[in-house]
């Protein structure tokens, strides 16, 4: 109904029945977008005469709606029209408008966004968000009531030919806006100190000793709006002469500067205040003055601010403009400023208009520029169908999907890690990528890439993974890339079927090696075969003459301890500290005075020797300081053991379980969590093949009297055949809770099932709750906390131990990382590797912000997530589970 009535007026203006004047020189420049009206819609402003455009070609993400029929035209007939429909961004933390100022870089732009609630969703609750200007805070927009319009405007010098005006999710309801205009502006004006990095935003602009104008006036070259201001111990003075704002910069419409105030009393000085709740706010404040009386009089007067002399001897000229403004910030929360007759001055003080800025300090750098350009060209190469908008990392804390990025004080962000697997990318793999030199982790799994792997990639000194499966790449794999792989300083993932190891491999003598060489493995193999069969025929007759499941000796440089030693080490097994699938724990120590635990297997375990036969083995091959230490074991007479480190804190899920004992702050979980992280990350990309833990729970996670934690119990582990293998099918097992429900359906066990679990126990350290919460029904941790995500609520789910001593963002950041772990498919969860970047971020966050800057973060709202937290993701089938590991 609104557009049927706006089409009317619009027919009527182009039949000539309704006449606006419109000064389309005055528009040159303008960019002035009706966020919100259908595509294609551009009409002329009734009100104005200014040309407006909807908002397709700016944003490609958010909803078009229009405001409740209640608040809008023709029941609101004062409404302008832009605020009648407005666009929400219902998905993602940050939406962003790109504008394309025509002076480009360094060009000096007005630039106003408005909007208006207007119950256009029917909810009535009002929602609030915060807006940026590229990385750097803007404003929060509070709304007081449904028809409240919030404008805000802001003078800014452009750092790139593009403008990003962000709309951020902070969890208190859906972003919107209805209106976003720019207006080009003379570099000479709006001057502030060279010393201050910011802009000015917009705090009063007054139209003084007037109040009937109508504020905005097509004269005025920026497209100002001027709120009329007068006050009781004033006098207005009025004149229709044209004020000539030829030799001002600044050019201030007619009708503002044809209006002035003076004082009522003569000898009194013209005053006017204002105030704000923060003591270390910088004004600039711009005054206009204009004779508006000639006369046989000498108009003379000073400006003070806080009684402290601000301008001397100002003389306005009759009929002239001129603008003074102060060349230092204006500090402090209180300001006064006087105007008084000097001088040889016969009459009373004047001021026709007056501007106030208050600047807003953009401390936060955009990414570096090599970084920035770089990621711009893959996204325009490879067409990237995301909400790759704004800054790739910022706003901090609001980087691109796939992309993470490292944050430093005296550097502009570099990005580190780029993720985009499964992301239907063809094509070669693009040589800007070559360009982030910074990068550690990159990803490019499961698309369509043809092509060599480019030589460039080597030039990447930093990079640490590399995964290139998934694709049609042909030809070699670079030296550089395949002798860092052996090194270890690379995790190397490639298919090996259209791919060598040097560049000779395409030569004519390698095609007729290859075969050969080929033939005489494969005849190699079967006699190997042969041999493993039989001897394992052999072994199993003397198997049954002996033992039931006595099975091969272990070999290895670890001790072997007989089991009169194990009876002895454990004082004939007098402590017990756990008990779990295998058997029983105990606590033990060594000749030397070292503690150690022994796991004795029972006769009764569920899982016997096979388990223990795989842990031993896995132990005596893996080593890092975030795995549990292998000591030895004992295979004598049937009584199976293994004996590892003690860790004196126990298990994590019994530490966190333990409450009112263990009170763990949010430094520490993070350590935890990274500890254990680093540990997985080893099995997945340190060990070659990789290892897949398959049993990631807090209670496999051990810590000892320091609270470094180690990955324990590899009873389940499963290790990939070779280096190109990407999963195996297996039968399924692991511990309610925690198991991969991918895995679960599909039986295909690989590395993102151990990154599903770990998500799992990092949901348990930031709540402080089990993976199944046991009240009157068993409710997944996933239930628990997936509503709450939804509603951008995540003060409610962290753990009340922690009290309010955390940083905010830091436990929003993990929660991000823990639903990234959680995806239903395993494409598209992180790497260890990813996981294990983001966390050391969120310590940098807790970190950085010092015991001296704790903030109470009780009862506010984050971003919106969205969780997978239904029936079948949350998998609780029982018949699964494994034991509770002990120590």
């Amino acid at each position: 109904m609104v557009y049927v009535l706006r089409l009317f007026v619009l027919w009527c203006v182009a039949a000539g029945f309704v006449h606006v004047y419109v000064h389309a020189q005055v528009q040159t420049g303008y960019i002035s977008i009706d966020c919100g009206s259908p595509e294609n819609f551009n009409y002329v402003d009734l009100d104005t005469g200014i040309s407006y455009t909807s908002d397709e070609s700016f944003i490609n993400t958010g909803v078009n709606r229009n405001i409740s029929s209640e608040y809008a035209y023709p029941n609101n007939p004062m409404l302008p029209q832009p605020l009648s429909d407005l666009r929400t961004f219902p998905q993602g933390n940050k939406n962003c408008y790109t504008l394309r100022p025509n002076g480009g870089k360094n060009s000096l732009n007005l630039i106003r966004a408005t909007f208006m609630y207007g119950n256009y969703d029917g909810q009535d609750k009002l929602p609030e968000f915060d807006l940026y200007l590229g990385v750097n805070f803007w404003l929060s927009v509070k709304f007081i009531n449904a028809s409240d319009v919030v404008t805000t405007e802001i003078v800014h010098l452009a750092l790139k030919d593009t403008i990003s005006i962000c709309l951020i999710n902070t969890g208190k309801g859906v972003p919107l806006i209805s209106g976003l205009e720019l207006r080009p502006l003379d570099k000479s004006i709006y001057e502030i100190d060279d010393e201050i990095s910011g802009s000015l935003v917009l705090f009063q602009r007054f139209d003084m000793g007037y109040v009937n104008g109508t504020g905005r006036y097509t004269d005025d070259m920026y497209d100002r709006i001027w709120s009329p201001y007068t006050s009781p111990s004033w006098d207005s003075l009025r004149t229709s002469i044209e004020i000539d704002v030829s030799g001002d910069g600044y050019r201030a419409p007619n009708e503002v500067m044809q209006t002035a105030a003076t004082p009522k009393n003569g000898t009194e000085s013209l005053e006017f205040s204002w105030s704000t709740s923060d003591s270390n706010a910088q004004f600039y404040i711009y005054m206009y003055f204009a004779d508006l009386v000639r006369k046989n009089q000498t108009r003379e007067f000073n400006v003070s601010w806080n009684e402290s002399p601000l301008f001397g001897n100002v003389r306005p000229r009759v009929y002239r403009a001129s603008t003074f403004y102060n060349s230092k910030a204006l500090v402090g929360s209180e300001h006064k400023i006087s105007i008084g007759r000097s001088g040889s001055g016969n009459v009373p003080p004047i001021l026709n208009a007056v501007e106030i800025y208050r600047v807003q300090e953009f401390s936060d750098s955009a990414t570096l520029i090599r970084d920035d350009d770089a990621i711009d060209d893959i996204r325009t190469t490879y067409k990237v169908s995301r909400n790759w908008v704004g800054d790739p990392c910022g706003p901090k804390n609001y980087s691109w999907e796939g992309v993470l990025c490292n944050y430093t004080i005296s550097n502009p962000p570099q990005i580190i890690s780029l993720n985009l697997s499964t992301s239907a990318l063809t094509g070669q793999i693009a040589s800007s990528i070559g360009n982030l030199s910074s990068l550690e982790t990159l990803d490019l799994s499961n698309n369509s890439l043809t092509g060599p792997i480019p030589e460039f990639l080597e030039n990447l000194q930093l990079l640490k993974f590399l995964d290139l499966r998934g694709n049609q790449l042909s030809g070699y794999v670079p030296q550089s890339l395949l002798d860092r792989s052996r090194t270890r300083l690379l995790t190397l993932r490639v298919d090996s079927q259209n791919l060598c190891d040097s560049g000779s491999c395409q030569t004519k003598k390698k095609k007729v090696v290859v075969p050969i060489v080929a033939s005489l493995v494969s005849v190699f193999v079967v006699l190997l075969l042969l041999i493993i069969i039989w001897r394992i025929k052999r072994k199993g007759k003397t198997g049954k003459e002996n033992s039931n499941e006595e099975g091969r000796a272990l070999e290895s440089n670890n001790k072997q301890f007989t089991y009169a030693e194990v009876v002895n080490i454990t004082n004939n097994f007098d402590t017990a500290i756990g008990k779990g699938g295998f058997g029983t724990v105990y606590l033990g120590r060594l000749k030397n005075g070292s503690q150690v635990a022994v796991k004795l297997l029972s006769t009764k375990s569920s899982q016997g020797y096979k388990e223990f036969q795989n842990e031993a083995e896995l132990l005596m091959r893996v080593h890092h300081r975030n795995l549990v230490s292998f000591v030895g074991y004992s295979h004598n007479d049937n009584k199976m053991a293994l004996v590892y480190e003690f860790m004196a804190n126990g298990n994590l899920k019994s530490y966190i379980s333990d409450r009112s004992v263990h009170p763990l702050t949010w430094e520490m979980r993070l350590k935890i969590a990274i500890d254990a992280a680093q540990g997985l990350e080893y099995l997945h990309h340190g060990c070659r093949p990789a290892i897949i833990h398959r049993d990631v729970k807090s209670a496999n996670i051990l810590l000892n009297e320091n609270l470094n934690a180690k990955i324990a119990d590899f009873g389940l582990s499963k290790g990939l055949p070779d280096d190109h293998t990407t999963h195996i099918l297996t039968n399924v097992t692991g511990t309610t809770g925690y198991l991969d429900p991918e895995y679960r359906r599909s039986h295909n066990l690989n590395e993102k099932s151990d990154v599903y679990s770990f998500g799992i126990v990092l949901l348990e350290l930031i709540t402080g709750q089990p993976a199944i919460i046991k009240n009157k029904d068993h409710i997944h941790i996933m239930h628990y906390v997936g509503p709450h995500l939804e509603q951008g609520d995540i003060t409610s789910i962290i753990d009340e131990q922690m009290g309010d001593d955390y940083n905010l963002d830091s436990v929003w950041k993990a929660i991000e990382i823990s639903v990234a772990c959680t995806r239903s498919m395993s494409t598209q969860r992180m790497t260890m590797s990813e996981v294990l970047t983001g966390l050391k971020m969120c310590l940098e966050m807790e970190l950085a912000r010092g015991s001296r800057n704790k903030t109470n973060y009780v009862g506010q709202k984050m971003a919106v997530l969205k969780m997978d937290h239904s029936p079948e993701v949350c998998s609780m089938d029982f018949d699964l589970m494994t034991g509770i590991s002990g120590r």
